[in-house]
């Protein structure tokens, strides 16, 4: 595994305490969804929060069950304390001990570990809809989701809300809502994700790729990019060599990035996908807009699966993630990687800091 690294720029973790965890500064409150509570979700939020450098930049406190926080930091030898708390203004936010907000009475209930349960998925979803309602209400400055699963969401009859997304595009009645992915410097921001194929196909339309540069562009100013690089990948391989492998890049893509070009944003592309992801690691772009889920998905996770998070752009709040699942075949077994949640805990507390990210 390669060194933890700024999300958006190599920095060591005294350089992240130097720029987020300043003394004058107000070091952003973060609730941290627990996630499905038969997987890994617990024991990576024991093994991150049990850094004491998280609380050098952030505040963080755990929105889930006493209980299994308490199995979870036994099973990873921590000595944090557990400790409840009633609502996230009583979260004190110091090193060596781990707050948890309760909600909708899931303290008693018994979760299986590593597979899935109507009562998983309810608890999850009720954590999810909780943290966000606190995004909402400004209770918090940004929220962090350990996994959840959606046959468990399914199972429980979560009302249509596939994952996260749907959830908060729900709740914040945002029109458009999009993921972003993050490994070091590469950055892949999704034109969709949970889209059958061929679905995601008929979904690359010039209107849409327009929309998915204009907000990758806006948020990226947002960040600190002054005039954001941005690659706009192709769907079709070689780009579609001009139209002998398909028509999307000349009909839909192309027109897209000259649409976006006039309205002066530094958009390139279509750019072949087997080129673009390594030019932007070599520095060339900012930030690739991908077409469609594994599309990004792969390219993130090849160059750096443990250290990679995600990022919604288009809701109102904050809200950044591990980039990988439930993992039931190793839940309680202390196997878990937690490098994804301590770079999504940073990343969040940069975001809702203003610190910039060029």
């Amino acid at each position: 595994m390669r060194d933890s690294s700024y999300v958006f720029k190599n920095h060591s973790e005294a350089e992240v305490t130097s720029r987020l965890g300043r003394p004058q500064a107000r070091k952003p409150l973060l609730a941290v969804t627990m996630g499905d509570p038969s997987g890994i979700g617990a024991e990576v939020i024991a093994k991150a929060l049990g850094k004491p450098a998280v609380y050098e930049f952030a505040r963080p406190f755990v929105i889930g069950t006493v209980k299994e926080m308490q199995v979870a930091v036994g099973q990873v030898g921590s000595t944090a304390r557990v400790r409840p708390i009633e609502s996230a203004s009583e979260a004190k936010c110091q090193p060596g001990v781990i707050e948890v907000l309760n909600v909708d009475g899931y303290e008693d209930v018994r979760f299986p570990v590593g597979r899935h349960s109507v009562e998983a998925g309810k608890a999850s979803h009720s954590w999810v809809e909780r943290a966000a309602g606190l995004c909402i209400e400004k209770q918090v400055d940004a929220m962090v989701t350990a996994p959840v699963n959606k046959q468990s969401w399914e199972m429980a009859g979560s009302g249509g809300d596939i994952g996260h997304q749907e959830v908060f595009k729900r709740l914040t009645g945002s029109d458009y809502v999009a993921t972003m992915l993050v490994s070091g410097t590469l950055r892949c921001m999704h034109l969709s994700t949970h889209k059958p194929l061929h679905e995601a196909c008929l979904y690359v339309t010039r209107k849409n790729v327009l929309r998915a540069v204009r907000l990758t562009d806006s948020h990226f100013k947002q960040w600190g990019f002054k005039t954001p690089r941005i690659a706009v990948a192709a769907l079709n391989p070689h780009a579609s060599d001009n139209g002998l492998i398909g028509r999307e890049e000349l009909d839909e893509i192309k027109p897209a990035v000259d649409d976006a070009r006039a309205e002066g944003i530094n958009a390139t592309g279509p750019v072949p996908a087997d080129s673009v992801f390594n030019q932007a690691f070599g520095g060339k772009y900012d930030v690739v807009v991908v077409m469609y889920h594994d599309q990004g998905h792969i390219a993130i996770k090849v160059h750096g699966l443990e250290e990679s998070i995600s990022v919604n752009l288009g809701l109102p709040f904050i809200r950044t993630s591990v980039d990988h699942g439930t993992a039931f075949d190793i839940a309680g077994k202390n196997k878990a990687d937690s490098t994804s949640m301590f770079e999504a805990l940073k990343l969040a507390s940069q975001l809702a800091s203003g610190a910039s990210m060029a």
